[in-house]
This record gives C-alpha cells, structure tokens and sequence, in this order.
C-alpha cells in the first residue's frame, strides 16, 4: 500500500507496483489526465507536476519515491481556473495545439511561488527544460509577466 496526498486529497494505491511512473498511476489509476506524457525521458516537460511545490517530471519518478509526499497535478493549480497564470495563458492566447500547455504552466507556477526577479532572462532559464512544438513560447513569456505584473497590459485589454 502505497499513500499520497494528490491535489489536497490523500489516496491510499494498492496493487501498484513501485516502480511505476508516478505519470502513469495519475493518469491510468486516479484518471487525472491534465498531466500528458510526452517524451516519457524528463525531456520534454509534458509532465511537470509538483512535488510538495517543487516542479518535477512524473514521467521519472516512480511512485515508491513519492510515498507520503504531496503533488500538485494541473487539476490542482485552481479548482475554479482562476489562478493568476491560467487567466494570464488566457489573455494571452498562449495554447496552440495545447499539449505542451499543463506542464508549461506547473513549471511557469513553480518558478513564480520562488518571488523571482521576472525579466526575459529569468523566464527562459526557468522555462528551459519545457518544449513547446507550436513555439508559443513569446506569447508564454508574456502571460508569465502578466500574471507576476510585470507586463503592461496591451491596449484593448480589459
């Protein structure tokens, strides 16, 4: 029996084996699809979760390794989608396709719980271990401002 609290919730998971990828038992055992796999190596960031509000790839860290620890997934960031980073991604017009979009946003949300400087420089380091296929990555920049206030609103913004 392996316990862990997800998104506020504890859930004690039987019959896993530990060395599943935490991805996995999100997704296949709790149905908490926000979290996307993508390269399946750390590579690509699809699957940035938080472990106790530090980014992390689901896809490499077998679920024995989180026993008794907290996760955030995407479901998790704002119950009701007002987190400053989702209406940012909003306004902003971030997501193309859409795949990449979750775990940019748990990676964009874990740099800013550190009250960061927010400048150009800041967020491409910190945003660094995220793809994007769409290169949204301008239009990611900007929201990321926005929600930290340091982007100016644009004429025509409400």
């Amino acid at each position: 029996m392996i316990e862990i609290t997800i998104n506020g919730q504890p859930h004690q998971l039987d019959n896993v084996p530990e060395d599943m990828p935490l991805l996995w038992v999100l997704r296949d055992r709790l149905h908490l699809t926000g979290t996307k796999f993508g390269c399946g190596g750390g590579f690509c960031g699809a699957c940035t979760v938080h472990l106790e509000g530090e980014a992390v790839r689901a896809c490499q860290l077998p679920i024995a390794a989180v026993a008794g620890r907290h996760i955030t997934t995407i479901e998790g960031l704002s119950a009701d989608g007002t987190h400053p980073l989702q209406l940012a991604w909003v306004a902003e017009d971030v997501p193309q396709c859409g795949y990449c979009q979750s775990g940019q946003l748990m990676s964009a949300a874990a740099f800013l719980h550190g009250k960061p400087v927010v400048n150009d420089e800041s967020i491409t380091a910190a945003m660094s271990g995220n793809l994007c296929r769409c290169g949204t990555y301008g239009r990611i920049r900007r929201a990321i401002k926005r929600a930290a206030g340091v982007e100016p609103a644009r004429e025509g913004d409400a």
